[in-house]
């Protein structure tokens, strides 16, 4: 079984650096075409099932890949809830509680964002999500956010979940995971031979 992930395209959000987590911006005219080469890219893939967040940055990337084919909505795939950080840049938190730019920063077992998410509870919900879409289809769609991607990446590579990230997360990059016996192992990731410049992901 493989599976395609792919973060939303870009945002207005994503252009300013400012944590999105669950509130639902919508994507600018950049993760728009985004968004459509992505479906180019892709169109000669057969995909038993596509699946995205319900927020709209990733529905409508996830729709403009489908092309008409059905999108189930799992809310499993939300981005990491920042709580009262949403809408904030880490410059904005650092000025503002730079003791909580510092936990957030050095991703600080049990961290929990006011009012959000920790990194624990966050992981457990993206690997029961993952665990569902192995039985989805012989090839799966999943269009997501960058948190999601990185606990995937961090899973399949057997990544503890505090350890500064490694690996790149674009906007509406591929990113390919196969399901093994043993679990989900990387097959390719951070792909953008397709996008004409994509940003990586700062937090949500």
């Amino acid at each position: 079984m493989r599976l395609c992930l792919i973060r939303h395209g870009e945002t207005a959000w994503n252009a300013e650096q400012r944590l999105q987590g669950w509130t639902d911006v919508a994507l600018n005219a950049e993760g728009e075409r985004q968004a459509r080469a992505a479906a180019r890219a892709l169109q000669g893939v057969a995909f038993d099932a596509i699946v995205a967040s319900p927020l709209q940055r990733a529905r409508a990337t996830a729709e403009a890949i489908a092309a008409g084919r059905p999108v189930a909505l799992d809310a499993r795939l939300r981005e990491r809830h920042h709580g009262e950080l949403q809408g904030l840049t880490r410059g904005e938190i650092a000025a503002v509680a730079p003791r909580v730019h510092e936990d957030l920063q050095a991703r600080r077992p049990g961290y929990l964002p006011p009012g959000g998410e920790s990194v624990e509870v966050f992981a457990a919900r993206v690997r029961a999500a993952l665990e569902d879409l192995r039985h989805a289809g012989a090839c799966v769609l999943a269009v997501a956010h960058g948190g999601v991607l990185d606990m995937a990446y961090r899973l399949a590579s057997d990544q503890d979940l505090h350890s500064p990230r490694q690996h790149a997360l674009p906007n509406a990059a591929l990113n390919w995971l196969r399901a093994t016996p043993r679990g989900w192992a990387v097959e390719a990731w951070g792909l953008t031979e397709h996008l004409r410049r994509s940003l990586d992901d700062s937090g949500g």
